[in-house]
């Protein structure tokens, strides 16, 4: 499991996942807008550039949650600030 994979850049995510061996299952998770590293962005992320590049392949699967689990303050802060 890869926490905060917003925060990786592409080759970073590609390094982990050249590196998987045979029936390794890798979860990336992470909000493509919380994003604490300087040199990503939304668009240019490694969570974002993975789920872009493996769309079609049947070996991935990626899910969109809706609806934050914090508290209304750090949804608040995620939506304003």
């Amino acid at each position: 499991i890869v926490d905060e994979a917003q925060n990786l850049t592409p080759h970073e995510v590609k390094t982990i996942l050249t590196r998987a061996g045979e029936k390794t299952k890798v979860v990336l998770t992470g909000d493509p807008y919380q994003i604490d590293n300087p040199y990503v962005d939304a668009s240019s992320n490694g969570l974002t550039y993975v789920a872009e590049k493996f769309k079609d392949l049947p070996i991935a699967g990626h899910i969109t949650l809706t609806k934050g689990e914090r508290s209304h303050l750090a949804e608040a802060a995620a939506n304003m600030l």
